[in-house]
């Protein structure tokens, strides 16, 4: 009988670790989770990788960027500005992008990955909105997601107004004008965010401290906490042959999703380090440092807030006083309307539920045509977005088509209240429309585009019929009840 051969020390390391941790039941259990192969899946991929980018870039930033509003003389490598008064931000972020080794590749990476992290995450929003994942019992994770996006918005906003340029500089005159517009506390908002009157000497300070600790340590937790719920409940998945509610066709995590998702982050880092590289965004360099008395000519935000000016750039200059108290309402109702549009997407799955009385829970997916209401008011919602996205650059708009800035103010200002409406009737006419033509492909099977003619001289197309794989995909779901209430 031979003697029992001793553990490796790889397996005396491994039962260590899971002998305190209990690694290897977790890894028992997770690793072999199945995941579902379908591209809009990656959505979410992107938000997450551009995320880890954003982490990356920003912890190499922070070691050359001072956030100071202290005036200095600069003398530098960018010769037009030498000798000119600037803020301590200002001057540090010419340095990283002209001093530093590799520090304006940084800079436009940072800035490029947040532009598709929002932008990731709008449009992954609107994949789980269209397609019902948010139904139970999902609502804490649309949550979760939702305020992700939110305070994505003003992580982007207090770190574009960093460097203290003229463009940020204009956008901060935004962001006060709108502060002092709130009856009651405004001046004192105002008063607390700069530091003192506009434009301050605490804002950059206050931002920085945002930007790099508060509202990244709550995004962080709330990725994780958006994962872990994932995991947990499952993933949803597209109704097809074998899929059901109670399980998941796909493949497992260990080793073909790690490997897939692991090439895939490679991906969207050479994606987004090429942008960076070849496409120049924010050079602030050719803005000069913030001026109070001086306006940047053309001044856009980024994209995802450009939405919230539109609100207040097609608002009517309206002005009401109430005891002896002037209430700005050509800004403080856009103020308002702003938060309410993306509160609106935020709470329709309580919203829905309530409506029509589902209760049940959902792990199949549905296809957006089988949701017309849900799927029109999504679609009405993008347009309204991009109408007022329209109304931040409505100079722009004007200069470049050659019209007149009040004609093209007007007709955003009509379109807010058409458009919508309009999108909404003809995409539920759409939806309609298609679910009547699954079902005539269900009954009467694919059209060949073959003539036929019968014996009595009729002349009729040959249908060929559908496979039981293509009948379960375009019938496999529950006629769903409309947006209208039900008595319990």
């Amino acid at each position: 009988m031979s003697a029992r051969e001793l553990p490796g020390r790889g397996e005396r390391v491994a039962d260590w670790f899971d002998g305190r941790l209990g690694i290897h039941s977790l890894g028992r259990r997770y690793l072999r989770k199945v995941f579902p192969d379908h591209w809009s899946f990656l959505l979410g991929e992107v938000c997450l990788y551009s995320f880890v980018v954003l982490i990356l870039t920003g912890v190499y930033l922070t070691l050359f960027f001072h956030p100071s509003m202290n005036e200095v003389t600069y003398h530098g490598s960018y010769v037009p500005l030498n000798g000119v008064r600037m803020s301590e931000a200002y001057a540090s972020t010419l340095d990283i992008s002209f001093d530093v080794r590799g520090g304006l590749l940084m800079r436009q990476l940072h800035h490029w990955a947040a532009l598709v992290f929002v932008a990731g995450m709008l449009t992954h929003m609107m994949r789980h909105f269209f397609t019902g994942s948010f139904r139970k019992p999902r609502e804490v994770n649309w949550l979760f997601g939702w305020s992700l996006l939110f305070l994505g918005l003003f992580e982007g906003l207090f770190g574009y107004s960093l460097p203290d340029d003229l463009l940020s500089g204009t956008g901060l005159r935004f962001v006060n004008g709108a502060l002092l517009s709130v009856p009651v506390v405004g001046t004192y908002l105002s008063m607390f965010l700069f530091g003192g009157e506009f434009p301050g000497h605490d804002v950059v300070a206050r931002f920085y401290s945002l930007h790099i600790l508060v509202i990244p340590g709550i995004m962080a937790a709330l990725v994780v906490a958006h994962v872990v719920l994932v995991v947990y409940h499952k993933h949803t998945q597209f109704a097809g042959p074998g899929r059901t509610e109670r399980n998941v066709v796909g493949a497992p995590f260990m080793p073909v999703y790690l490997a897939k998702a692991g090439g895939f982050f490679f991906l969207v880092f050479g994606a987004l380090t090429l942008m960076a590289a070849v496409a120049t965004i924010n050079p602030v360099w050719t803005y000069g440092p913030y001026r109070a008395d001086q306006v940047s000519t053309g001044a856009q935000p980024d994209w995802y807030l450009g939405f919230a000016e539109g609100l207040v750039r097609i608002m009517p200059g309206w002005e009401i006083t109430l005891w002896g108290h002037t209430l700005v309402l050509g800004v403080l109702i856009p103020i308002v309307v702003f938060p309410l549009l993306l509160v609106f997407i935020g709470v329709h799955p309580f919203l829905e539920a309530w409506l029509t009385g589902d209760k049940d829970e959902h792990h199949l997916l549905d296809r957006p045509r089988n949701r017309p209401v849900r799927t029109a008011i999504g679609a009405a919602w993008i347009s309204l977005y991009l109408l007022l996205l329209a109304g931040g650059g409505n100079d722009i708009v004007a200069t470049r088509l050659h019209l007149s800035i009040n004609m093209v103010t007007w007709t955003i200002r009509i379109a807010v209240f058409v458009v919508p409406a309009a999108v909404f009737v003809i995409t539920r006419r759409i939806c309609l429309g298609l679910q009547l033509r699954d079902r005539e492909r269900v009954s009467h099977g694919r059209e060949t585009g073959v003539i036929k003619r019968l014996p009595h001289g009729e002349y009729v197309e040959v249908h060929e019929p559908l496979t039981q794989a293509q009948v379960h995909t375009l019938s496999a779901h529950e006629r769903p009840g409309e947006l209208v209430r039900r008595d319990s």
